[in-house]
């Protein structure tokens, strides 16, 4: 059976809020005009989130790591790419897929595939 790894699920989490806060921004439902740096805040903290995770599952040598490593390349270029660029969210995006194959092949993915 897969390992558990907590650190996994909190930085995929950190990763849906920060995506549904500048989802909410974007659509002008939230104005962070005033307080920008919540949505920084929470981008650096799923990077952490996300390293810790990568180096408990490399350290474990679960399989899980090799599936959210591809998560590094759009964590690394999304504060090169200005958060009005059409491309911002697209990039960002572009972390999905990575975070869900490494919640499953941990075996805490939804829809009970494992």
């Amino acid at each position: 059976m897969p390992a558990r790894s907590p650190l996994l699920v909190a930085a995929a989490g950190g990763y849906l809020l920060n995506c549904a806060l500048g989802a909410a921004v974007a659509a002008r439902v939230l104005d962070t005009s005033r307080v920008r740096w919540v949505h920084h805040g929470l981008y650096v903290t799923t990077a952490t989130l996300t390293a810790a995770a990568g180096l408990d599952l490399a350290r474990r040598r679960s399989g899980a790591f090799w599936r959210l490593l591809p998560v590094a390349a759009p964590l690394l270029a999304i504060p090169a790419v200005p958060a009005r660029s059409p491309w911002h969210p697209v990039l960002a995006a572009t972390a999905a897929p990575a975070y869900l194959a490494g919640l499953r092949a941990a075996g805490r993915a939804p829809g009970g595939v494992r």
